[in-house]
């Protein structure tokens, strides 16, 4: 690097990370003044409030918001440097316009590797903790879900008419195995619940019938550990569990959840690929940001910042359609994570090639 490119770049950070940080401790001091007769009523220390719930809390937070401060950042710091006649001063040295953008790069990459870290370990794990913390001391009451039928097999089907994602327990379960013809193998039970310390399912008050071309067999008991090709989470149905999972797993589930019909893909697809487009479009970001705020402004950096804000919140509003109408409108998953990328690539192309006239 040479000295010009240290300084933008330095400045690049430096500049995204203050602005970051100091967003950051508003919506701390906002979110601590709403919960804080919460935090009084269920008698939480202020140990646990400030190491398990606001250090498992801002990691999320604050990946969240890595690209747009990356965009509003590059406005920040190249206006100061229009404003201050550097930009024009480097280029009358004999730097070529693309060769500048080297430094914002650079710093694009680094930001872009940190979100990809903290997205695929960070995060996870402080959800986890922060989830864990949140159900047992603040929440009290139990999510269902009712009416489930997934897939166990190529020829076995589950039903549960309701399941408690708390605790692990369902009501009204039958398993039932296809023969040619007909259900060769079928069992029903009153209640159903995940053992996590064997890893087995428990039927409690079940009955088992086992039907062949000459007979049928029927047999009842009171309780009995099995297993099934079926997690909880598939019938949790519940699709912000991806925020807690890896990468790699979320890959697994997909996989698992469309053999099974579990209806529940789409949600991990555009989990999966939003991580990805995140990473990228901080590329994206910071090249816009850079073609808005090049050309010095008589008006000052407000003008560009105000740009610059609109286009934020057009794009926060694309993100927001492309995965409703992923969800609900028959839009592709995946295309529907990417179109917000897509649609600002060409922005960014188009600016930056005005910019340099």
């Amino acid at each position: 690097m040479q000295i010009i490119d240290r300084y933008i770049f330095k400045k690049f950070l430096s500049t995204f990370f203050y602005a970051l940080v100091l967003f950051m401790a508003i919506v701390v001091v906002f979110d601590f003044s709403e919960n804080v007769s919460r935090f009084m009523d269920y008698k939480i220390s202020w140990i646990d409030v400030i190491f398990k719930w606001y250090l498992n809390w801002i990691p999320y937070f604050f990946n969240l918001f890595i690209p747009l401060f990356t965009f509003l950042s590059t406005i920040w710091f190249t206006s100061k440097l229009s404003s201050n006649n550097e930009i024009i001063a480097i280029l009358s040295g004999g730097v070529n316009f693309y060769r500048l953008l080297a430094p914002y790069l650079a710093g694009a990459l680094s930001i872009a590797v940190l979100a990809i870290f903290m997205s695929n370990v960070i995060v996870p794990k402080a959800t986890v903790r922060f989830e864990n913390f949140k159900n047992q001391y603040m929440t009290h009451y139990t999510k269902t879900t009712t009416n489930l039928h997934i897939r166990n097999s190529a020829n076995s089907y589950i039903y549960v008419d309701r399941w408690n994602v708390n605790d692990k327990k369902g009501y009204l379960f039958s398993y039932d195995e296809i023969g040619n013809t007909f259900v060769k193998y079928r069992i029903t039970a009153r209640e159903i619940s995940y053992e996590d310390s064997l890893k087995m399912w428990r039927l409690s008050d079940y009955t088992k019938r086992i039907t062949t071309h000459t007979n049928e067999k029927i047999i009842s008991g009171v309780s009995m550990d099995t297993a099934f090709n079926i997690h909880p989470l598939d019938l949790s149905q519940d699709e912000k569990a991806c925020e807690i999972m890896t990468f790699g797993e979320i890959l697994k589930y997909i996989r698992s959840d469309k053999d099974k019909g579990g209806g529940m893909a789409k949600y991990y697809i555009i989990q999966a690929n939003k991580r990805i487009a995140n990473a990228l479009g901080i590329f994206i970001m910071t090249l816009l940001g850079v073609a808005i705020a090049f050309r010095k402004n008589q008006r000052g950096i407000g003008v560009h910042l105000f740009f610059g804000i609109a286009l934020v919140f057009i794009f926060v509003f694309l993100q927001q359609v492309s995965t409703v109408f992923s969800i609900y409108g028959g839009f592709s998953p995946a295309l529907g994570a990417w179109m917000p990328n897509i649609i600002y690539s060409f922005v960014c192309f188009v600016m930056i090639r005005i910019c340099q006239k």
